[in-house]
């Protein structure tokens, strides 16, 4: 049988996972699959408890799973669960569209939120949902090319052409193979409802990456469509999306030891970092991310005690920093406990010993190959990321500040092409938007906070020079910007606008506030971005050739493509852990634990007085398990990391269970690792989210518009 090298990766990856799923007795299945590879292990999905066939999971000839499967917002995931555009996906992810619905007399945070019709339902800017059409292996298409950027193009100007879709060439498995994948995408999509945030947040930071968990985390949206069901605008006449295919929501639930997969768009794993990239990971980058993170949570922690408004206006923020900020400690510790250096090794020393036997020469100095490469790379990859934690996860006036270049900087040339009014008035939105939650003197204060740490961990060739003379009084290098600058001050920046002058605008040029993020941004783009992305090529390119090796010289194990934010499968079991011993970790929570966490006034595990009493009354309707209970969380042994936030949680026949949200404490380092006896993903029961929508908000209407099965 003759192969090229796409059929022969395909191949082996497929030979290889049939192998393994045949040798594990473990239900705990690590990998993320691409939808049409699924035929490769649809047998061990059917003999582990799954009716379905994997054309039933994904076609591009009739309605599959997939059909409702839902990018959301090019962050999380969200599922289809109605004929009428109805959407699921996480409070977490629909965050910041509550929050900025939000005001002190109508705090959705605090109250939850119910459009009890169509016409109360809540308009977003800027929020998108997207559908895969289809997925093309097109590696042999690509074979040879002479500008392969150019060969992508064309294939997706082909693909594309004469439609309403987009498309993109993505690489998996660091450039062994490429997939074409056509999207469409949908820009008017609706705030329906959400919980309190004592049920959509419930645990807090407290409970966040920690099982048992007892958290409502989920939001409803509807997405709108124009009169043919295509994507518009935003538009008072558009109607309810009628999707190929929308989940069947089974009240009937799932029991421990239950088949079931998590379906969504998983962002970002490293399963092939070597041996000294993980220390890296382990003693400098993480390190240095949490320090940044410990000193700006410690600022809006702060801030949000101080007010409801406070409380309100920095929900979001404190949300997006705390999470990766516990994951990353998380990771360390559970890296450190597995012993993740050592396993590294072993399998490094392995791979050398297979190579030199099977005389794989072309191998021989692979690791020291990477390891010179990773030398290079490790500065700028710190540097990277540092940017980002100030840029971008730090002070907002930035950002803010970076958004007025068109008319500090082009107000001419914008004149001229008839283009200012327009300008002008995003600049007038783009105020209104920033300014409805921001305090100066917070942002004042997280930069303030952030400058020590940053100047701190990154090398000394790379700093920007804007920070070299920095003498680590960040207090008042805050205090000097932040007092001359005009974007923190709402009222001088609107009479800016108002007096309409292109000199008034071209004097903030030297704005400390502009100043300062032009600065940190020339810094990074012309000493950084470069250079880090070519380092990164080079990487990519000899991880691709360890990848490769893996396959051919341990075809006794499977090696699946790293996440990289396109639709994956996972699948596994309902199921507990014992991550220590004397432990162990049953898979579901019920509502008694809400009641046994419940502290009146605290912040993380404070509740409604209402809900309070409709969880001690115990009409739990139709959503009880065979004991009488109502679940509210469970846990399974699939392999998901962030972007699968929000992802459908599927039964064997294909019907809605719950929504993947979270991962255990202990299975924090899987996207470097992978544990089958710890690792577990959590979701939110299904029953728990009609619960609450239907009997304690009381929107049976939405209930009504679902398919219930049991």
């Amino acid at each position: 049988m003759t192969l090229n090298s796409s059929n022969a990766l395909v191949f082996r990856f497929a030979l290889c996972a049939l192998t393994c799923a045949t040798a594990l007795q473990s239900h705990a299945k690590e990998g993320m699959w691409i939808p049409t590879l699924l035929q490769a292990v649809e047998g061990d999905m059917q003999s582990m408890g799954m009716h379905l066939s994997a054309e039933d999971i994904y076609s591009i000839n009739t309605g599959s799973l997939k059909d409702a499967v839902v990018h959301f917002n090019g962050g999380c995931t969200a599922e289809m669960i109605s004929s009428q555009g109805l959407l699921l996906t996480n409070h977490h992810c629909g965050f910041g569209q509550i929050a900025f619905h939000s005001t002190v007399e109508n705090d959705y945070l605090t109250d939850g939120f119910w459009a009890m019709s169509r016409e109360e339902e809540l308009v977003n800017t800027n929020l998108v949902a997207t559908f895969i059409d289809r997925i093309v292996d097109v590696t042999s298409a690509l074979l040879g090319a002479e500008d392969l950027e150019a060969a992508k193009q064309q294939l997706i100007e082909a693909a594309i052409a004469g439609t309403d879709l987009e498309g993109s060439v993505v690489a998996f498995d660091f450039g062994n193979s490429h997939y074409l994948i056509t999207t469409r995408t949908y820009r008017d999509v609706r705030l329906v409802g959400a919980p309190p945030s004592a049920v959509g947040k419930f645990g807090g930071d407290t409970d966040n990456w920690v099982w048992p968990r007892h958290t409502g985390d989920f939001s409803m949206f509807r997405i709108y469509a124009n009169a043919d069901n295509d994507p518009a605008d935003y538009d008072e006449s558009n109607v309810p999306y009628q999707p190929a295919h929308h989940f069947p929501v089974n009240i009937g639930g799932v029991e421990d030891g239950d088949f079931m997969m998590v379906f969504g768009f998983p962002g970002t794993t490293e399963q092939y970092l070597t041996r000294d990239a993980v220390d890296h990971v382990v003693s400098r980058l993480n390190p240095m991310r949490i320090a940044m993170r410990d000193a700006s949570l410690k600022v809006i922690n702060a801030a949000r005690s101080q007010s409801p408004a406070m409380k309100i206006a920095y929900a979001d923020k404190q949300s997006s920093v705390a999470n990766a900020w516990k994951k990353w400690i998380g990771q360390n510790k559970g890296l450190l406990e597995l012993d993740a250096l050592g396993k590294k090794a072993e399998l490094e020393a392995e791979f050398n010993r297979r190579a030199l036997e099977a005389g794989h020469t072309e191998w021989a100095n692979l690791f020291a190959d990477i390891a010179a490469q990773n030398e290079v790379h490790f500065p700028l990859k710190e540097a990277r990321s540092l940017f980002i934690e100030l840029v971008y996860y730090g002070p907002d006036a930035l950002n803010f500040a970076l958004g007025f270049k068109p008319l500090i900087e082009g107000w001419e040339s914008l004149e001229e092409a008839g283009k200012l009014e327009g300008q002008l008035s995003q600049s007038r939105e783009l105020i209104a938007g920033h300014f409805r939650h921001y305090d100066a003197q917070v942002d004042e204060a997280i930069l303030a906070a952030l400058l020590s740490p940053y100047v701190a961990a990154i090398h000394p060739d790379l700093c920007p020079e804007v920070l070299k003379d920095f003498d680590g009084n960040g207090t008042e290098f805050a205090r000097s910007l932040y007092a001359k600058s005009v974007f923190a001050d709402r009222e001088a920046l609107e009479a800016l606008l108002d007096k309409g002058q292109a000199k008034g605008f071209s004097k903030l040029q030297k704005d400390p506030v502009y100043v300062l993020i032009n600065a940190l941004r020339s810094a990074y783009f012309e000493q950084v971005a470069t250079e880090y992305r070519t380092t990164k090529m080079q990487l990519d390119a000899l991880t691709g050739q360890y990848t490769q090796g893996l396959r051919t010289l341990f075809p006794e194990r499977a090696f699946f493509p790293d996440a990289n934010s396109t639709m994956r499968l996972t699948y596994g079991k309902v199921e507990g852990s014992s991550p220590y011993d004397g432990m162990e970790y049953k898979p579901f929570s019920t509502t008694k634990g809400i009641l046994q966490k419940y502290v009146p006034g605290d912040p993380d595990f404070d509740l409604p007085e209402d809900l309070v009493g409709a969880l001690r009354e115990g009409n739990w309707g139709d959503y009880t398990d065979a004991q009488g209970e109502l679940p509210v969380c469970f846990t399974g042994s699939n392999h998901t990391t962030g972007g699968n936030s929000g992802s459908p949680a599927i039964d064997g026949d294909g019907y809605l269970v719950g929504i993947n949200f979270d991962r255990s404490w202990e299975s924090t380092m899987s996207d470097i690792l992978f544990d089958e006896n710890r690792c577990r993903n959590i979701m939110v029961d299904i029953r728990y989210v009609l619960w609450i929508t239907d009997v304690y908000a009381g929107a049976h209407h939405l209930i009504d518009e679902m398919d219930l099965v049991r």
